[in-house]
């Protein structure tokens, strides 16, 4: 299992008792000698139990909703009606205000500058528009990983805690291929920038790698299955049934724990995984050994993520620190970035040769790789940050605990929320999010949550 973030199971049960002790638990009672009458009495109980906790959830989660309905309607009446009077008393307040010293000049100058700088926001227009264009509907438990096949291949991948990964038709938003060959629950899914293979890890301590050769064209001249008529439509449906795959092309192991995340090395025939047992290893993988065992993290290693075109990865853990590990020379060598305040849930690069960093302490931080030391920009946020996206054109989607997805630039300015009510949107905290090289069927962004759903969204910058 994947390791929740917020204790020592894997993570959120599918409902409000948890599956596994109310299965090791009804055990128990059966293998004692206990009347039938008295079973049938507990059982009764924990149901009961059961349905009042899926009441007093719903009525939350209804709660919830009423509370972003009303941020979203003082959202939009900020963006219409600016509150100018407030902003001149504030302004004629900072300016006329008596300095003593230095330190409160500064300290004043600062807050000014923070003040008019909100409310000058509040008059910019949205920079991109946001819509929800498909969803993908399927899995028995919560959505860790979601991932997008490389440029020409209309297929998104999953990696689900119900042990399975699925691939999908983007268009059709049909499962096509369903994997069943882990043990434990899938954490991470990855496409092969140039083969039709899949590596996916697993909290059954190790990585797979599976083939995904499918055949997912339409005929020509049509754009979509309910155009399709008669016998045509129905090779299109039986085509379209979730074939299923349990053996894997090769079996990756050597960790001791969960494997939380996995990934193919750029120019090589590489993958690294990274596991609760404090290590990340590079495997070969024609021959599935081990070449190297990457140690000095001090605490779980929660992702892993390559550059996409050199030989660099990044390893992020539960210590507060990612290392950045260099395997372009025979000798690698390692760097430790110390930026985050609790657990970094993930790093990743971006095209313009940066790392993007996201942690549990509600930050996100871009970092230069020309000059580590410091970030190059920090982005506060009001949630706990979990997988990150960095898209072609460097868009950062967020992902956050609180349900909501977040877009930033590489600068740190923040360009759009995706949208979030009780009609669209995820209703449970999403856990990852991939961007699509390009626009596939009117998508381009993927988000993946613990409602057991992926949302397939349209980004479009308001330019174009």
């Amino acid at each position: 299992m994947y390791k929740s973030k917020r204790g020592p199971m894997n993570r959120p049960p599918s409902g409000l008792i948890d599956s596994e002790f109310y299965t090791g638990f009804r055990s128990d009672i059966e293998n004692e000698s206990v009347s039938p009458a008295y079973k049938l009495r507990l059982f009764a109980l924990f149901r009961q139990i059961e349905k009042e906790f899926d009441l007093l959830y719903q009525e939350n989660q209804n709660l919830h909703d009423k509370i972003d309905l009303l941020n979203e309607k003082l959202e939009r009446d900020t963006f219409d009606k600016p509150d100018c009077v407030d902003f001149d008393a504030n302004l004629s307040k900072a300016l006329t205000k008596k300095l003593s010293s230095s330190s409160q000049k500064n300290k004043t100058a600062h807050k000014l500058r923070a003040q008019t700088s909100k409310i000058v926001s509040s008059f910019k227009a949205p920079h991109f528009a946001c819509g929800l264009i498909k969803e993908y509907v399927g899995h028995k438990d919560g959505i860790w990983e979601v991932s997008v096949a490389r440029p020409g291949v209309p297929v998104m991948g999953t990696a689900s805690a119900d042990h399975t990964a699925c691939l999908w038709s983007i268009e059709s938003s049909k499962c096509l291929l369903q994997y069943q060959g882990h043990a434990g629950s899938v954490n991470s899914i990855r496409f092969h920038p140039s083969k039709d293979l899949v590596l996916t890890g697993s909290g059954d301590s190790s990585a797979h790698i599976w083939q995904a050769a499918l055949n997912w064209d339409i005929p020509k001249g049509h754009s979509s299955e309910e155009e399709l008529e008669g016998d045509e439509l129905d090779d299109r449906i039986e085509t379209n049934k979730a074939s299923t795959l349990r053996t894997p092309f090769q079996e990756l192991s050597g960790h001791t724990g969960a494997v939380s995340a996995a990934e193919w090395l750029a120019g090589a025939d590489q993958v690294i995984t990274a596991s609760w047992d404090r290590l990340a290893i590079l495997h070969d993988v024609e021959t599935g050994s081990i070449l190297t065992t990457l140690t000095g993290h001090d605490q779980e290693l929660n992702h892993t993520s390559t550059h996409p075109t050199q030989k660099l990865a990044v390893t992020s853990s539960r210590d507060t620190t990612f290392r950045l590990w260099d395997f372009r020379e025979a000798v690698h060598s390692v760097s430790v970035f110390q930026g985050h305040a609790e657990s970094v849930t993930s790093a990743v690069f971006s095209r313009e040769d940066k790392v993007v960093s996201s942690s549990d302490d509600r930050s996100v931080k871009v970092w230069d790789l020309r000059n580590m030391r410091s970030p190059f920009a920090t982005i506060r946020v009001d949630s706990p940050v979990n997988r990150l996206s960095v898209s072609v054109n460097g868009l950062i989607a967020i992902p956050h605990d609180n349900r909501h997805i977040r877009l930033f630039d590489l600068s740190g300015q923040r360009l759009a929320r995706l949208p979030r009510s009780s009609r669209q949107g995820h209703n449970r905290m999403v856990a990852s999010v991939a961007w699509a090289e390009e626009q596939i069927f009117g998508v381009n962004l993927f988000t993946a949550g613990f409602d057991r759903r992926v949302i397939g969204w349209s980004v479009i910058s308001m330019k174009d």
